[in-house]
């Protein structure tokens, strides 16, 4: 990608359009060092202080990945937000947090966001988890290089891969979270595979995590509820002690 002469990226005909970060951060001195940070790293960004900005600026345009401050001031937090955005689209969320609990960082990860980042962080650390996350989005959503569909059925479930749906028998599309839906398109596409949960996490978020983190139980469990794979042994996510899990499905 070449420079323009005010630095910002020029795109050609060889290379892909750079993608969209939208900062929602109260804090303007932190977001317009994020906007100019990011910027010198060839992306395309842009600041928003609240919910109101944050609405206007995804009426307007298309972004790839929302950066959200869960401590936004008045009624509307970032989890709020987060919980809006997950219905009406499709697009990646990090949280920003000064809160260190775990429970502040499960929430955010149930809400559906695909990271969380607690404050003060290194600008590169930021930078690299939001790298994973951009490379993952495409990945998810790009169709298959043979131009066949990518479906895994299951039990009566259809999991279609290109189309990022989960449908029952009767093809009623049945709601995931993104984590979700990553979650359990790793595990359908590796039947009779134990998977830790060291594993797993790597497998659909590529980060680093606290090594009591229970997150992907929190995940596992929901997704169990929502195929009926409920009771005290569940049958088509089996729980592996000591090892982590498999998907089991009935042939």
């Amino acid at each position: 990608m070449m420079p323009s002469p005010t630095g910002a990226p020029v795109q050609t005909p060889e290379t892909e359009p750079p993608q969209r970060i939208l900062f929602v951060e109260d804090d303007r001195k932190l977001s317009a060092f994020l906007c100019r940070y990011f910027a010198e790293q060839g992306y395309l960004v842009e600041a928003a202080h609240d919910g109101a900005a944050m609405r206007r600026a995804l009426s307007d345009r298309g972004f790839d990945l929302v950066v959200l401050d869960v401590g936004l001031p008045g009624r509307e937090d970032g989890y709020a937000l987060a919980r809006e955005l997950k219905k009406e689209r499709d697009i990646g969320i990090l949280f920003l947090s000064a809160r260190q609990e775990a429970l502040d960082r499960i929430v955010g990860l149930e809400i559906g966001a695909d990271d969380f980042l607690v404050k003060p962080f290194e600008p590169r650390e930021l930078l690299a988890r939001i790298r994973a996350i951009l490379r993952r989005l495409p990945a998810a959503a790009s169709p298959a290089r043979d131009g066949a569909a990518r479906q895994i059925g299951f039990d009566g479930w259809l999991l279609d891969l290109d189309a990022r749906v989960l449908r029952d028998a009767q093809g009623r599309v049945q709601s995931l979270t993104t984590q979700e839906f990553n979650l359990l398109s790793v595990l359908a596409q590796r039947p009779g595979r134990v998977l830790s949960r060291d594993q797993l996490l790597d497998l659909t978020v590529s980060r680093n995590w606290a090594p009591y983190d229970r997150s992907v139980d929190v995940m596992i469990g929901k997704i169990r509820r929502k195929i009926g794979d409920v009771g005290p042994e569940p049958r088509r996510i089996r729980t592996i002690r000591g090892a982590g899990y498999m998907f089991s499905p009935e042939p």
